[in-house]
């Protein structure tokens, strides 16, 4: 016991930090793209929006080391895209905190994609019919008709997507790293501390994210739970 009191007084608290950030980072990125993306994928035709579908779902179905292969080969500096990034706007990717943020929207997006998409198909057509005859424009028909109805989808696929990116460690590792205190997050801490043999901390890291992800869990079934009831009362 005085061992754990011991270990956690000196606990180095910034990969929890830096897995925070990114999450949150990652997560609003990916509402928005997602919401945007999912919008316009569903106007598409059939057999189009079947290979788009395809392709954006893609990197939730790859094992995230091959999502992070194809990102470090785009992003590096030896390549045409990360040399142009670094030599004309100064941004690096690889080993910086922004490859932590890319590699945990690229993973998490189809997340936010697929329950975005999933929860205005949902939507009856009929309630849009009726705004347009209304005059309604189509922006406020989305805001205002759309948008509430879906709401229960999108904030599943929300929390989803802040979960996944919380936890990403494949893609994270290959692009960004694992530099302590700059890209070091959770899950990389975890292997790195079971590599040298320290079993403990990884148990406590271990214990951090149950912990997390019974809350993200909770918050998701609570989401879902409201819009049962609202709909058996309907």
């Amino acid at each position: 016991m005085n061992e754990i009191i011991s270990i956690i007084s000196k606990f180095d608290w910034s990969p929890f930090w830096i897995s925070l950030k990114t999450g949150i980072v990652a997560t609003v990125i990916c509402f928005f793209l997602g919401i945007l993306v999912a919008r316009q994928v569903i106007k598409l035709p059939l057999k189009v929006k079947s290979v788009v579908d395809s392709i954006l779902i893609l990197p939730m179905i790859l094992a995230p080391t091959v999502s992070g292969f194809f990102l470090l080969l785009l992003f590096s500096l030896r390549r045409p895209l990360g040399a142009w990034m670094y030599a004309s706007l100064n941004i690096k990717v690889v080993q910086t905190w922004l490859g932590c943020i890319i590699a945990a929207s690229v993973i998490s997006f189809p997340l936010m994609y697929r329950n975005a998409r999933a929860a205005f198909e949902q939507v009856d057509i009929e309630l849009i019919h009726a705004a347009r005859t209304l005059g309604m424009s189509e922006t406020k028909i989305f805001w205002k008709v759309v948008m509430p109805v879906a709401k229960p989808g999108i904030l599943s696929g929300t929390v989803l997507t802040f979960a996944r990116a919380l936890g990403e460690y494949g893609a994270t590792s290959m692009l960004a790293g694992n530099i302590a205190g700059k890209t070091g997050t959770i899950s990389q801490r975890i292997a790195n501390v079971i590599k040298d043999g320290d079993y403990l901390t990884a148990g406590i890291w271990c214990i951090i994210m149950m912990i997390i992800a019974l809350i993200i869990i909770t918050l998701t079934n609570m989401i879902t739970g409201k819009s049962e009831k609202a709909k058996s009362r309907w």
